[in-house]
């Protein structure tokens, strides 16, 4: 059931069941709605989001927000195409797909094989407070979509708008007690673990993830984990340095840099070092300060300071800060910069120069997050670079927006976490597989006991089928051939004994 927003009068008091309860009591029944109507659902909220996205946007009240416009933009928009995505998509990716004859064993052809997705249950989606539409709207939506309820957790400051979300699904027709809105409270998450049950789709800090899976690996539950980054930018020779400083611009004015992927470490290359840097001042020099996150000044303080005590330089932004930061840029952190392996949810910058790609590849595979990459230059250099970076996703020529669109899967590795959402794949991960093995015919060898000579049979038959060289392959199957024969005439012998011994 929805949660309501307004609580019953005293006088007439309602018992609710847990959270988990209620979405587990509600989720068989919406399993078994037919995928068309439940995609039905999905078109229905999608057309009430439209009309109602400003009043949606106006209720992200975050400090690091510009605008309403940024949340349509950022989070609306794009969460749109997403339903629409599944709505088209979803009947192809979630029907049952049968396996031919291609590749199955010999020994195997009366077997016919079917591969079946279904729903997981109730799914624990445990959103973060810097997009708090659209992250996990979309996870929401594609466990929705395969069948399962949800449980979703808000982050800080994102209950109204998932309270919101929830209210749009119950007007476009999702039963009571499919979705479930928990407050914004940390033990609202683990309360829910505790309860029960079967997926965990969690955005947030590794620190967060790891505390997460400590408590799912005493139960099982699986998850899938979208952690921190620190998204590195390569910058090769060839590049474009004003769309790469506009780019850095934008990486770090979005959602003031409170982004899992913004661009944190900048691998440019030698000769283009001094004029991005150059570049950058002009872009960043008169952007205003906003506040940071609670808890990011001080970590980002010692980290800088860290920096400037090694030899680095602050040519972009000052210190102390207060609480707000404009964009920081710091020139030249020396390699071992703790500065250069950290989650910061704060728009600071990081130039490295580098001689080569390859130098830039190395240093960049230092930091253990591996969430997001960028790299500028040309598209063959670009393209051929983008196989040697360990990330869940690289962009070439842009940051950041591409990876709205509706189609890219979405996941990290490293301490960026595991498991993806969005997408195809993204669904997929909603569900859970089942192979269905049928036989029609009645021939099973395999039920018989073995027998003398069985051995030089299937090993023939290991050398016709896997083994090596035309003529010790056609030798093995005159062995098949002459062995079979040998059972045959054995078998023969055997049921003439036993007709003599009845009669």
């Amino acid at each position: 059931m929805v949660e309501p927003l307004i609580a019953a009068p005293k006088s007439a008091p309602v018992a609710f069941p847990p959270p988990v309860s209620a979405a587990r009591q509600a989720q068989p029944a919406w399993s078994q709605v037919p995928l068309p109507q439940r995609l039905a659902v999905v078109r229905k909220f999608r057309h009430g989001l439209a009309e109602a996205a400003l009043d949606l946007a106006a209720k992200v009240d975050s400090p690091q927000r510009q605008s309403t416009a940024e949340t349509l933009t950022a989070e609306i928009l794009p969460l749109l195409d997403a339903c629409r995505f599944l709505e088209q998509a979803s009947a192809e990716l979630l029907a049952p797909r049968r396996l031919g004859r291609r590749r199955q064993p010999l020994w195997l052809l009366g077997s016919r094989v079917e591969l079946r997705r279904e729903p997981l249950g109730v799914v624990l989606v445990i959103g973060p407070s810097n997009y708090p539409i659209l992250l996990p709207g979309v996870q929401m939506i594609q466990a929705l979509v395969a069948g399962n309820a949800v449980v979703l957790k808000p982050g800080l400051g994102g209950v109204a708008a998932a309270r919101a979300m929830a209210t749009e699904l119950a007007v476009a027709g999702l039963p009571a007690g499919v979705v479930q809105v928990l407050g914004e409270e940390k033990t609202a998450a683990t309360a829910a673990i505790d309860q029960g049950v079967d997926k965990v789709v969690l955005t947030g800090s590794a620190t967060t993830g790891r505390a997460v899976l400590e408590r799912l690996a005493q139960i099982g539950t699986p998850a899938i984990m979208e952690l921190s980054g620190s998204d590195p930018v390569l910058v090769l020779e060839d590049a474009d340095v004003e769309l790469v400083a506009a780019a850095l611009r934008f990486g770090l004015t979005l959602n003031h840099s409170f982004t899992c992927i913004a661009p944190r470490r900048v691998y440019v290359h030698r000769d283009l070092a001094g004029s991005l840097e150059e570049r950058l001042i002009e872009e960043l020099r008169d952007l205003p300060a906003r506040p940071l996150p609670p808890g990011a000044e001080k970590s980002l303080a010692d980290m800088v300071g860290e920096a400037l005590a090694a030899g680095a330089r602050l040519v972009v932004g000052e210190m102390p800060l207060g609480g707000s930061s404009a964009p920081l840029v710091l020139a030249d952190p020396p390699r071992g910069s703790s500065i250069l392996a950290a989650d910061i949810a704060a728009p600071v910058l990081s130039l490295i120069p580098v001689g080569s790609a390859a130098e830039a590849v190395e240093l960049a595979a230092d930091c253990p997050y591996r969430l997001g990459a960028s790299i500028f230059g040309s598209t063959s250099a670009a393209r051929d670079l983008a196989n040697q970076i360990p990330a869940g996703v690289v962009v070439i020529n842009d940051l950041i927006a591409p990876t709205a669109d509706p189609r890219v899967p979405f996941g990290g590795r490293g301490d960026s976490g595991f498991g993806v959402t969005r997408g195809a794949e993204g669904l997929l991960e909603m569900t859970v597989l089942k192979s269905v093995i049928h036989r029609r015919d009645r021939f099973r060898p395999h039920y018989d006991p073995p027998r003398a000579g069985d051995d030089q049979l299937f090993a023939a038959y290991a050398r016709v089928v896997h083994g090596t060289g035309l003529a010790r392959r056609f030798r093995s199957l005159s062995d098949i051939a002459r062995l079979g024969l040998a059972r045959g005439r054995s078998e023969q012998l055997v049921e003439h004994k036993r007709k003599r011994s009845e009669a």
